[in-house]
């Protein structure tokens, strides 16, 4: 018997093989997954039935109708219109909703813009610049949040001057006051030509994207480097601000006045607000810094000496050489930094701070019930913030992972 004999028999063989239905690879598979979906069904259902029975059966209520019945209580900071004996619980789930994604946004940025830079002072060559940045990491990287956002509102911002003796921070103007009330600033007051400005800036920014598409192509083709920040800077600066100006400067101000007792007028920022911001911030931008020096420590020496030795300055190594490839272990610790700062927000109901978890689970449940509905929709809240942060940073940690070859 030949080898191609004996290779078409045992393929005859193998085409004979009889299907086991109960022993097959992809039936078990298929079979341990509807097994699987079925006992979490049903002890989802479990817990449901329990739930409502037990409910039933102490004469508490539920359902979300809840939700349109009006709320006898007032919030002092908020971004939309409410008024007691109007307003429902439903807008105050909402209002919750916006001042804890008002902290958590800036607080975010705030944090990752110094976290970066304290991370780069840590490695810097001026012993005195790295040590203090390393006092900084140290001191409030291990003091828990909670005992410093109330450092910052007892000990800090509390403290200030009375109203009448306000800090000043506008150089005398008297637009920008600080004082134990909280913080003044103006307020813009849009005028009817405004959306030409703001059309403008959108077209201004549209431009900025194309023109830097085109100086990475012709970089790619030519080598040839176009200069982009001055002229974006410019675009962006200048088409606006003419529109703007030939439109009549189209934008007043509210300036805070001082009638009374307290200043009336333009934008504040409550004391609490201001702890929170600075506590979420500081305390986050420590862990932050940590990631930035170990993501820079990983990339090699030898990329650094490369790009000095092509005659980049050592500003430029850093943001076109150094950071690009340490961004790959710089950001899933990013992530999870950030998730931290919207869950973290929460503390706020130490002092005093109207984000979802001090107006909606404490006070409107205490006034209203409903705890498992109420309970339920904060979590699926925080729950939903920090999915969509890791899905948009996990797309952005895509493009920067580095492509072995």
């Amino acid at each position: 018997m030949t080898i191609g004999d004996s290779l078409k028999k045992s393929e005859h063989v193998k085409t004979k093989e009889k299907f086991d239905f109960f022993h097959d690879e992809r039936v078990r598979s298929i079979f341990y997954q509807l097994l699987t979906a079925g006992i979490v069904g049903w002890i989802g259902w479990y817990l449901y039935a329990t739930t409502a029975h037990n409910l039933e059966v102490r004469g508490m209520k539920s359902g979300f109708r809840f939700l349109g019945v009006e709320a006898g209580f007032d919030i002092d900071f908020r971004f939309m219109d409410y008024t007691v004996g109007i307003g429902t619980y439903g807008d105050i789930f909402l209002i919750g909703v916006l001042n804890t994604l008002y902290i958590s946004a800036l607080a975010i940025i705030a944090s990752t813009v110094l976290g970066f830079t304290v991370g780069i002072l840590r490695l810097s060559s001026n012993w005195l610049v790295a040590k203090v940045a390393l006092s900084f990491v140290e001191i409030f990287r291990n003091t828990p949040l909670l005992i410093q956002i109330i450092f910052w509102y007892t000990g800090i911002f509390s403290l200030l001057p009375k109203v009448r003796n306000s800090l000043d921070l506008s150089a005398g103007s008297g637009a920008v006051l600080l004082n134990n009330r909280g913080l003044y600033t103006p307020w813009p007051v849009p005028g009817d030509l405004l959306w030409m400005s703001e059309l403008a800036l959108v077209i201004a920014v549209a431009g900025v994207l194309v023109f830097k598409r085109w100086a990475h192509k012709r970089q790619d083709k030519t080598g040839q480097v176009v200069p982009i920040f001055m002229p974006s800077a410019a675009l962006i600066i200048l088409l606006p601000g003419t529109v703007f100006l030939m439109t009549g400067s189209p934008v007043g101000w509210d300036i805070p006045t001082f009638e009374g007792f307290n200043f009336v007028g333009g934008a504040t920022l409550p004391p609490a607000f201001l702890a929170l911001f600075v506590a979420l911030t500081i305390y986050h931008a420590a862990h932050l810094a940590e990631a930035v020096r170990a993501g820079i420590l990983s990339v090699s020496t030898g990329q650094h000496d490369a790009a000095r030795a092509i005659g980049l300055r050592e500003k430029r190594v850093l943001s076109l050489v150094v950071v690009p490839q340490a961004m790959p272990a710089i950001v899933p610790p990013m992530i999870s930094l950030w998730m931290n700062v919207v869950k973290n927000s929460s503390l706020a109901i130490a002092i005093g701070y109207p984000d979802l978890v001090a107006v909606f689970m404490q006070t409107s449940l205490n006034q209203v019930g409903h705890a498992i509905e109420i309970v339920g929709m904060t979590m699926a809240f925080y729950m939903f913030v920090s999915l969509t942060i890791s899905w948009l940073l996990n797309i952005y940690n895509k493009r920067v992972q580095l492509v072995e070859r």
